[in-house]
This record gives structure tokens, sequence and C-alpha cells, in this order.
């Protein structure tokens, strides 16, 4: 039976539909994906095990050499790992019968007095557990040249340094903060304009908080009503900076790049001002105000969760709602957008209004992670943050764009970062790579559109 001519081109037209929707929804999680997996493999590199695990493994390996004779020495660092690992390999040799001559959490210093003091009551150490940097002391030397004592050492894995779990954490910390400002941004660019005033904003938001903490809240003794009322009132100037420009633009009709320009300009000379050009440090603020952004919860610090919490909330806004509906009409063909009777000049408004806050929000996380009030926050910030809008697939063309793609594209770049950070490269060199990241994806957006437009 012959298939239906009709058929084969409709399965061949929604074949290629499908495998354009995927790569579209899925092409940028798959770059981030191998971005990972190439980060992971050139930060490869051999890792002694560490925590209370390692400690009773290497206990292991000293009763396997010695049995219930095994007489061990412990010396490690001060880490709070180190001191795990000596809680799991004295746990673990008492409980097989064998004896602690001694153990030190320490400096090498500490670790010589206690292989002194042993020798000078006679007791004969047979085994020495150190770690992977307590066994390169000095101190240790005449002891490994003698070879009474045998050292024993946790146990080598290789595993990428990209993917220890401190690492991963301070990636999504560093990355929140950025991801939270591009959400603003996105918007801006969808709707064909820019904002290079953000990071003068975070600048500015910094300032505002702590300068009213130290100077009206009584400063470190600050209650949780005056924290309040300084978190909202930077959040509010924030938003005042944006709605500047917003006014600018839209009753003066000046370009955005001008109007955020000159903001950029303005907002960093009235931080400079307000804080007399120095840091608001952490003997002006009150303990509770580092909780916001240097605290946690279950593990993850709370801007990361600031941003899972908001970006479900802006995908919603821009796929669900009339306001992201009008945005994308708005960006994709202003003057038909009008004649549909939407508001541009009040969109435009109210958008940039919602990225200075946003802007604003940021800078209050950096200042409450940091602890620390500073005219010179967010230097450079609105490039980094219009990197990910545009890596992630918005198009300045405006009109197309997406929050998830953002998010992604705010990943990507803290992942290049933070991998040639592991790697050893130097500032110059990263900003160079991360010029053409930019560039590349600036041409990918013309590129794709140039080939759309042929079809």
């Amino acid at each position: 039976m012959q298939p239906d001519e009709d058929f084969l081109p409709f399965m061949q037209t929604h074949s290629d539909s499908l495998l354009r929707r995927l790569f579209s929804d899925y092409g940028m999680v798959l770059v981030l994906l191998l971005l990972i997996l190439v980060v992971s493999i050139l930060t490869l590199e051999p890792q002694n095990l560490t925590g209370r695990e390692a400690g009773a493994a290497t206990a292991d390996q000293i009763l396997a050499a010695y049995g219930q004779q095994a007489v061990v020495a412990i010396a490690v660092p001060a880490g709070a790992a180190d001191r795990q690992y000596l809680e799991g390999v004295k746990a673990r040799i008492e409980q097989a019968g064998g004896r602690i001559a001694g153990a030190v959490s320490g400096t090498p210093a500490q670790a010589r007095q206690m292989l002194q003091r042993a020798a000078q009551s006679g007791v004969a150490i047979n085994a020495l557990a150190v770690t992977g940097k307590s066994q390169e002391w000095t101190v240790l030397d005449s002891v490994r040249q003698d070879g009474q004592i045998r050292f024993f050492v946790p146990q080598v894995r290789w595993w990428p340094n990209f993917l220890k779990a401190g690492n991963l954490l301070g990636v999504a910390n560093q990355t929140a903060i950025y991801a939270i400002i591009a959400v603003g941004m996105t918007m801006v660019i969808i709707l064909r304009e820019i904002d290079l005033s953000v990071g003068s904003i975070v600048a500015l938001s910094s300032v505002t908080v702590a300068g009213y903490l130290r100077y009206f809240a009584g400063g470190s003794s600050a209650g949780a009503g005056a924290l309040t009322i300084a978190c909202l009132l930077a959040l509010l100037v924030s938003a005042a900076a944006g709605a500047v420009n917003g006014v600018l633009l839209t009753v003066a009709r000046l370009p955005s790049f001008i109007v955020t320009l000159a903001m950029m300009l303005v907002a960093r000379g009235l931080a400079q001002r307000l804080s007399n050009q120095e840091s608001i440090g952490d003997v002006w603020l009150p303990p509770a105000f580092r909780t916001l952004g240097g605290g946690s919860l279950a593990g993850l610090p709370n801007p990361v969760w600031i941003m899972i919490v908001l970006y479900p909330a802006a995908h919603f806004m821009m796929s669900r709602t009339a306001f992201g509906r009008k945005l994308y009409a708005i960006g994709g063909n202003p003057e038909a957008a009008r004649l549909c009777g939407i508001r541009l000049q009040q969109m435009k408004f109210l958008v940039f209004t919602l990225s200075g806050a946003l802007a604003g929000l940021g800078g209050l996380l950096l200042s409450s992670r940091l602890n620390c009030g500073d005219p010179k926050y967010g230097d450079m910030y609105e490039l980094e943050v219009i990197a990910a809008v545009v890596v992630g697939g918005t198009s300045l063309m405006g009109g197309e764009g997406r929050m998830l793609g953002t998010l992604i594209g705010a990943f990507i770049i803290a992942v290049i970062r933070n991998g040639m950070n592991l790697l050893g490269i130097e500032s110059s060199s990263q900003n160079i790579v991360l010029g053409a990241v930019l560039a590349g994806a600036v041409l990918a957006d013309q590129l794709k559109r140039r080939w759309q437009s042929t079809r």
C-alpha cells in the first residue's frame, strides 16, 4: 500500500518544526551541560578524601597493617573537615582495641610537641595518621626519614575541582545576583531597549541600606523594624532611579542608551556622595543584616532561594499574562502594538521601574552577603547581565526571549568564569573570552534571523 502523497510532506514539515522547537527549548541546556562537562574534565585532579568517613578508611588501613598492636598518633590541620577526619580515625582505632598515643588538629609546631611528649613517655608509635596537607609539614621530615613510624594518608580519588560541593554552591550564590538583575534586563531588551544603569543602581542600593542603618537606625544595634525600613528604602530608591529612566525615555523621548548611560553616571555619583566615597563596614551594621544575603536554608544560600522563586514567577508573567504578551507585541512590532491599543509608553515606564527595583534587590543581597555597603559595588555588572541575557537567547532586535534562557545564560557565563578561575587564567584573558562569547551569541542571533527570513 503506497503512502498518501500529502502525508509525507506533512510529516517532513512536522518533523522539521519539532526539531526546531526542541533545539530552541533545550539547545541552551545542552550547551550548558556540555560546558560543565568540559570544565569538569579540565579541572580533574587527584583529591584526598576528607571528613569522618575518610578517617575511618585510614584507620582501617592502619588496622590491616598492625591490628590491635597499632599505636597511633594523628596530626592534621585545624579545619573543620580535618577535625572530623581526626575523630573518624580515633573512633575506629579505639573501637578495634588499638591505642591513640596523641592527636592534634592545629599547627606543625603542635604536632612536633605531641611527638616529643610521646617519645619522652617511652610510647613507641608505629603509625601516624595525616592528611594530604599535614603530611607535607617539614617538622615531620625527621620522623619520615627515621622510618620507624609509618605514615598513613586518606585514600586518593580523581574528582573535578569544579564539581566540589563548595565550588558549586559558590557558583550558584554568585550567579543568583546577576540572574535576579537579568530578569529586569530581559524585559528591557525584549522591548528593543537597553539599560546601562543597573550596575550603578546596585551600588546606590548598597550605600542606601548601609547608610540608613549607620546614620539613622543606630548602626550595629539596629532592630528588626529599622532593618526592614532600610531594605524597603533601598528598593524604593532603586525603583525611583528606574522610574526616572522610564520618564526620560517616554516623556522626553530620549534613546534608552543615552538615558541609562546618564543614570549610570548619576547613580554612581550619588552612591559616592552618600558614602563619602568610603565603604560602610560591618562594624556599623547589625548582625541580622547579613542573614538576607549571607544566610542559607536547607543548605542553599538565600539568594539562590530568591532566584528559584523569582524565575518561575517571571516566566509565568511573561508567558501567561496580558502584561507579558504586550511586552512581546511591543518588541516584535511597536507600531502594530500601538494600533492594537497597547500603551507603549506606559509599558516602557513600568519595565524600566521594575528593572531598577530588581537591580536594587541585587545590590541589597550583595551588600548583605558581604556585610558592607560600598559605592564600588556593581562595577561592570551591566555588561555581565546583558551578556547573560543575550547568551540566553534574547534577541537585541526585540520581541524574542525567555526567562529560562536568561537563567541558563547566566549560568553559562558563571561556569566559564569559574572554570577560568580554577585553571588560573588571568583576568585580562578572561575578559577576552567573555567578550568573544558575547559577540558569538549576537552573531548566532543574527544568523538565525537571516535563516528564518529566507524560509
